[in-house]
């Protein structure tokens, strides 16, 4: 009987090696054949909502990985008071995509999708389709423009049509990265065959 147990506790251990532990990023984010090659059903994700909402795959990505990381939980920094007393998170911003309750509650109520999770690369990616479209809609961005819809995304559409962005030039170099970034990931994508 003893071995029996022990070779049912070996097959889980070994059947556990390969299974990837829940939020955690790929590695070497900045090679984004490796990402997707390690991760499959993101490129699943980033084809689909290109399909749907227009917004290429390497765009996606770009902002993915300044909003997360590509981790599935990302949340952000806690506040605190003295420096030790946690006071909450800076917002409530979640998941790949870091949406707001607010926003993704909109974004649920708008395409039908109620049981979205934020922590969902699919549904982020369908978020994120879904967001760049009404950036295009109210602020004349393509969709192929990262920089620009990196700032939209991240100041609001209002924010961004009042030109909030340009009183912030930390901001700025933020979105002039998620711009290089775009367009390595578009580089690297096409030399390995994925778009």
């Amino acid at each position: 009987m003893s071995n029996y147990f022990a070779a049912i506790l070996t097959a889980c251990i070994l059947g556990s090696c390969g299974v990837v532990p829940s939020g955690t990023a790929p590695r070497n984010l900045d090679n984004a054949c490796s990402i997707v090659e390690q991760r499959p059903h993101y490129m699943r994700a980033f084809k689909a909502t290109e399909r749907r909402w227009g917004v290429p795959v390497n765009v996606q990505m770009a902002i993915i990985h300044q909003e997360s990381r590509f981790k599935a939980n990302a949340k952000t920094p806690m506040r605190y008071i003295l420096g030790v007393i946690p006071r909450g998170r800076q917002s409530s911003a979640y998941g790949y995509a870091q949406a707001l309750d607010g926003t993704w509650e909109e974004y649920k109520n708008s395409t039908g999708r109620f049981v979205a999770r934020r922590s969902n690369i699919g549904d982020a990616t369908d978020f994120m389709g879904w967001y760049m479209n009404k950036t295009k809609q109210r602020n004349g961005v393509s969709l192929s423009d990262a920089k620009n819809q990196y700032l939209a995304y991240h100041e609001g559409q209002t924010g961004f049509a009042r030109g909030s962005y340009r009183k912030k030039s930390w901001l700025m170099g933020v979105a002039n990265k998620v711009s290089s970034r775009a367009s390595m990931y578009k580089s690297q994508l096409t030399r390995c065959n994925k778009i």
